[in-house]
Formats: C-alpha cells, sequence, structure tokens
C-alpha cells in the first residue's frame, strides 16, 4: 500500500480550519510537562484550531485529550508500515492518516500546518522539530513555539551552538516559546492571522 490513506468517520473534515500540528514525546519530562500539554491541547481547540499529531501515547495523547475535550478533531498521522509494532492510537483520536514512508509523513505535517507546537521528546520529535525549523526558514515562515521547559532548553543549546541563528535571509520571527498554560494562550492571541501558504520561499538551501 503506497497511497496516502485516510481513516474514520470525521476525515472528510481533515482539511476544514485551522490546522496545529503537536509534536512530543511518549515519555513525558514530567507530569507537570504532561499537563501542559494537556491544556496546550484544550486551548488549541478553544480558538479553532484542529490537531494533528502522532496518535500515540505520552504527550501526544495529552494534547489529544485536551483537544477532544473541547470537540476538537484530532487526527493521528502514521507511517503504513509501523502502525502495527507502535500499536493502538490513543483512544481521543478522530481520524487517522497512514502515510508511506518517513519523508512523506513529515512533509504531511508541515504542509497542513498552520501552527506548530513542539514538546520534549526523543530522537523522533527531534527530527520532527528540526524539520519544521528548516521548513519555516526555507518554504514557508509557518509559526513554531516550543513549550516546555524541555523544549525551550533545546532551543538554548541550538542558538548557543550556533545550529539555529538568524540572517536576513532565514529570520527566525517564526519562533516562540512558552513556559506555562498562561504562556501559551498568549501566544495563540498574538499570533498574526495572515494566511502564509502563497508565501514566497525565504532563503536558500
Amino acid at each position: 500500500m503506497n497511497a496516502l490513506h485516510l481513516a474514520g468517520p470525521a476525515a472528510a473534515q481533515a482539511r476544514e480550519g485551522l490546522t496545529a500540528v503537536f509534536f512530543g514525546g511518549v515519555r513525558p519530562a514530567s507530569d507537570e510537562e504532561e499537563r501542559l500539554a494537556e491544556e496546550i491541547g484544550r486551548a488549541l481547540a478553544g480558538v479553532g484550531y484542529q490537531l494533528l499529531h502522532g496518535g500515540y501515547n505520552g504527550l501526544m495523547e495529552a494534547a489529544a485529550r485536551g483537544a477532544s475535550s473541547e470537540g476538537a478533531l484530532v487526527t493521528a498521522v502514521t507511517l503504513i508500515s509501523k502502525h502495527d509494532e507502535w500499536g493502538a492510537f490513543n483512544p481521543h483520536t478522530t481520524t487517522s492518516v497512514h502515510i508511506p514512508d518517513l519523508g512523506a509523513r513529515i512533509n504531511h505535517y508541515l504542509d497542513h500546518a498552520d501552527l506548530v507546537v513542539a514538546m520534549g521528546g526523543g530522537v523522533g520529535t527531534l527530527h520532527e522539530l528540526t524539520a519544521a525549523m528548516y521548513y519555516a526558514t526555507t518554504i514557508r515562515p509557518v509559526p513554531i513555539c516550543l513549550a516546555g521547559a524541555s523544549a525551550r532548553r533545546l532551543l538554548a543549546f541550538l542558538r548557543k551552538e550556533k545550529w539555529l541563528y538568524e540572517t536576513p535571509a532565514r529570520p527566525l520571527g517564526f519562533l516562540s516559546t512558552a513556559e506555562s498554560a498562561d504562556d501559551f494562550r498568549d501566544r495563540l492571541a498574538a499570533l498574526d492571522t495572515v494566511d502564509t501558504s502563497e508565501t514566497a520561499p525565504i532563503g536558500g538551501a
């Protein structure tokens, strides 16, 4: 099976409205970060976002739980070849998208994103976040918010070690951080609502 596959009764709604992509690990660094993920999901749904996430447990499940509690569409994006190995989706998932390979999975997330929210996680979450930052500096400046202590420490490290730096060709105005649920709600309130889907690419390879 090589084609993208949509499943679930709400699949027809999957392109409607604003979409927030959530990246977070299956092993929360703390109970506090898990609570923050749930509050982020709730806040996103409260201002009209549907949620795109990996579909499994940990911080992903917490964000899905918060979003679904406010009635948001919650979509899981998984790999066709790995879904059986990774197990059942969390119970808050409304619909699912099954993708043939890892690159297509990342592209699906980012091409649909009006906002990316990233929290702490493992190497998979790190891959997703760095791909999102590269996408935002090269393809389209989709807003990215790093929430919680783990993700904010990572951002500080990337800046300190010059893995991430601003140039005229690669502005970083799309990046923000949130320490708490209230901080995150403030970031949502401040977001520019202009559609960036037709924005010209910025910078080069």
